[in-house]
Order: C-alpha cells, then sequence, then structure tokens
C-alpha cells in the first residue's frame, strides 16, 4: 500500500500549481478518496491539502529570492490569482510577506517532498474483529465541537458535563445492541480531518428504537466495521485514547489493505473498569472490503 501511495504523491509533483487531482490519486494508490485524504493526514500529520500549500510555496519561496521575476508573475506560475491571495498564503508559510522576503533576505521555510517508508517500532500486535452490522441508529444529543488531536478537549468535556446524571442514564436506557452503553460519535468528518475543524459529537446509544423525545436520531446504514479494543490507564486519557484513531490508519490499514475506510460515523465505547484505574474502549470505524 506505500508504495502505491507514493507513486500517488508523485502526481503532486508533476504541477504543482494545478488544482490536486484527487481522484486520480486514489485511482493509482488503489484506494478511495476518503481513505487517501484520511490516510495521508494520519502518516504525514497534515492534511494533503496543507502538504501541496507548502510544496507549491516551497518553490514560490525560491522564485522569490532569485528575484528575477515580478511578485505578480510568480503569484501566477504557482496556481495564485491575485498578488494579495499568494501575499497571504506566503506570509502564513514563511513568516514574512513575499515582498519583505525579498528586499531582506530572510530565512524561509522548506517543505521537502514525502515519501512514506515502513519502519518496525515493536512487535505488539494490534487486535481488531469485523463486524457486519444491520442498519441502526444512533440516539442521543448533539453538539458542534472543534477536533483535538492530542489532549484534552474542552467543548467535548464541557458539553458531556452539561448533560447531567439523568440525561445520561436516559440515553444508557435505549442502548439495545452492539457497541453497547452511552457512546461517543463522532460524524461530519472532512476527510483532512484539521486540527480546529468543527465536528457533530453526540452522547448516544446505539438502538433499534425509533427515537426519543429531545434526542436527536442518526440514521445508520448497514455496513462493516473494524472493531479495535484497547485497555487504557486513567493515567493516559484522554491520549490513550486519541491514539486509537492515529494506530488504527497508521498500522493497520497499511497492513490490512483488503479494507479502506469508508464515510460515516466513527463510534467510541468507553467503559470505566470497577477498581476504577483504567477503562476497556473499542473503537469503531467504518470500512468496506476493497
Amino acid at each position: 500500500m506505500l508504495e502505491h501511495l507514493n507513486r500517488a504523491l508523485e502526481k503532486v509533483e508533476e504541477d504543482l500549481s494545478a488544482p490536486v487531482d484527487t481522484a486520480e490519486m486514489a485511482r493509482i494508490a488503489l484506494t478511495s478518496e476518503h481513505h487517501l485524504r484520511r490516510l495521508f493526514s494520519v502518516l504525514a500529520g497534515m492534511p494533503l491539502s496543507e502538504y501541496v500549500r507548502r510544496r507549491r510555496l516551497t518553490l514560490a519561496g525560491a522564485d522569490v529570492l532569485e528575484g528575477s521575476d515580478s511578485l505578480l508573475e510568480i503569484a501566477v506560475r504557482h496556481g495564485y490569482g491575485s498578488a494579495e491571495a499568494f501575499a497571504r498564503a506566503f506570509r502564513a508559510v514563511h513568516g514574512v510577506g513575499p515582498g519583505e522576503a525579498r528586499r531582506s533576505g530572510a530565512v524561509l521555510s522548506s517543505q521537502p517532498r514525502i515519501r512514506f517508508r515502513l519502519t518496525v517500532e515493536g512487535s505488539e500486535s494490534m487486535q481488531y474483529r469485523i463486524v457486519d452490522k444491520d442498519a441502526f441508529r444512533l440516539v442521543g444529543r448533539r453538539a458542534r465541537v472543534p477536533i483535538v488531536h492530542e489532549g484534552r478537549n474542552p467543548a467535548m468535556e464541557e458539553f458531556t458535563r452539561g448533560l447531567g446524571r439523568e440525561v445520561l442514564d436516559r440515553i444508557g436506557e435505549l442502548s439495545d445492541q452492539e457497541p453497547r452503553g452511552v457512546l461517543g460519535v463522532t460524524a461530519a468528518l472532512s476527510p483532512d480531518r484539521e486540527e480546529g475543524s468543527e465536528i457533530d459529537y453526540y452522547q448516544a446509544a446505539a438502538t433499534s428504537a425509533p427515537g426519543a423525545e429531545g434526542m436527536e436520531t442518526l440514521e445508520v446504514p448497514a455496513g462493516t466495521w473494524a472493531v479495535f479494543p484497547r485497555s487504557v490507564p486513567v493515567a493516559e486519557f484522554p491520549q490513550g485514547l486519541q491514539r486509537m484513531w492515529a494506530d488504527a490508519f497508521g498500522e493497520w490499514f497499511p497492513a490490512n489493505p483488503a479494507y479502506r475506510a469508508v464515510e460515516g460515523p466513527e463510534i467510541l465505547r468507553v467503559a470505566r473498569t470497577e477498581d476504577g484505574t483504567g477503562a476497556d474502549a473499542e473503537l469503531w470505524l467504518p470500512v468496506e472490503r476493497v
């Protein structure tokens, strides 16, 4: 899979001034556009769109310092419709505007080309199971919150605290199938999942019930799920839970090319252990067989 992903990235370099053809890149990588974007984001630590922007402005920075062409000519060459748009993008990457960089010989940033390689980081196996599941509903309360990839998410915590014990108990009573209990559900995700971008976050139950007064309902079609169980010590909250996504996309999907991620809600079930020292967690990701 990584070899095909590297071939797809070569398309970016063919014409950095042109819009990224993610459909063609996905075809080369033998996967879907959604899975390509998600996999790149996890492996590279940035969205594909951000990588392309940094590569484009790396080359533009060299042209600015070289000094033979006008800033407008450089802007157009690298895909920007105006000098103003180019200046904003240039400053965001390099920390200075192109005019200032040319006058002062400023130190600029450089984004090297990315190429993925397989490295062995340990011998610990990753547990998973595949579940084919009929259509069901997620019923509960919803809020719009920003994505936080690592560390506490204050907006998510405030929303959950604000529901109160009575509401959470009502949600839990609706649970009548796997995954059981009160679930943390993320939906309406962009493929790139940029830090700070907003998502729909539910505290909800998987149920066959038609709904409940004062609750919102998310219909989930029949499909296949990859389920990743993990025991997480309380001292590793919330990073230990967040790493479940990184491990799934960074390790499991590259090692199991027979499956790829598809759009849909992503479900986290967390059950505290009786002694209170940790939790047994399950991450449910919607997938399809290739």
